[in-house]
């Protein structure tokens, strides 16, 4: 069982990458407990910025550290991150071209019991709505390494969700290709697609298992990166497969499913399902428990997988 957090792969592979690369920074606000950055900050207190409880301020002044040259990467609870400072991200790093990468941690229901102050299930919405802006979510520990890697390398403002608690493995390594805007595709299949982002995808691969224990054969798509889109594997998974699902830890409006339906609808119309939190606040619990209230489970997308096949039998 896994006991890494994606946050501390976050800071393990920044760590490892700053020793070559002295224009790597790393902001925080009040939060590198949280996000788990202490260590970074304790190895290169140079390369390392405390702003304190002022999410708009850290923006900006990551902004201005990209414009000197610097690689910054801005540590912050994506609830705050994502709606308190999204007019710096929309100006200051989108509109100004600036080289920011923002990590939103703790994300999507990840502060369970905290409720909606605390969760963030409205930002890849918000995000994704600004031009020039990158929206990403990696699926486990391994992924999140890679992604890190990718972003180093990566010019442009970025918005990444991350969540709080280690996560069960969705790749059995890092040895895989990773491009940004290129969806992978975890299992094979022809009669219907899951498409799911971060802490869904293992959802989606245990959904895979009960599909096919059931002759469904079922195709698995690790869409990480948001924005920009692969459009390319959303529509040949619709032609190919007939029968779309997506699953996230996200508002059901404006997030994973509506992107891909806005592709869907204009290349490549078929039966398409959305699973992912409600338009409501969203109840308090642990994760897992939020999760089973709202259907992202395996057994609810082999239900409703199974519903969507059922109706093209009867017809």
């Amino acid at each position: 069982m896994n006991t890494i957090p994606n946050r501390q792969v976050i800071c393990e592979t920044l760590l490892e990458m700053a020793q070559h690369d002295k224009d790597i920074m790393v902001l925080a606000s009040d939060s590198r407990g949280s996000a788990a950055m202490a260590p970074f900050a304790k190895a290169y207190p140079d390369q390392f910025v405390e702003v304190g409880i002022a999410e708009q301020n850290i923006v900006g002044i990551s902004a201005g550290l990209a414009h000197s040259g610097k690689k910054p990467f801005v540590t912050s609870p994506a609830c705050f991150l994502s709606m308190r400072s999204i007019e710096q991200i929309k100006v200051d790093v989108a509109y100004s071209g600036t080289n920011v990468k923002l990590v939103g941690i703790s994300g999507g229901v990840s502060y369970g019991a905290l409720g909606m102050s605390h969760h963030s299930v409205q930002d890849l919405a918000v995000a994704r709505a600004i031009p020039g802006l990158a929206v990403m979510m990696p699926a486990d520990r391994h992924e999140t390494k890679k992604m890190t890697e990718a972003l180093v390398a990566y010019e442009g403002g970025v918005y990444v969700r991350i969540g709080r608690n280690p996560v069960e493995d969705a790749y059995v390594s890092d040895d895989y290709d990773f491009q940004i805007g290129k969806a992978v595709t975890m299992r094979e299949g022809t009669d219907v697609t899951i498409i799911a982002a971060g802490e869904t995808v293992r959802v989606a691969l245990d959904a895979h298992e009960a599909l096919q224990e059931a002759g469904v054969s079922c195709r698995i798509l690790n869409m990480h990166t948001i924005k920009p889109l692969d459009e390319e594997a959303i529509v040949k998974a619709a032609r190919e497969t007939g029968y779309l699902i997506t699953v996230e830890e996200h508002s059901v409006l404006g997030g994973l499913g509506a992107a891909v339906a806005e592709v869907v609808v204009q290349h490549s119309p078929v039966p398409m399902r959305i699973i992912g939190i409600a338009d409501e606040p969203a109840i308090a619990g642990k994760t897992a428990e939020v999760f089973r209230h709202y259907g992202i489970s395996s057994d609810n997308l082999k239900r409703v997988a199974l519903e969507m096949l059922g109706q093209q039998e009867q017809k």
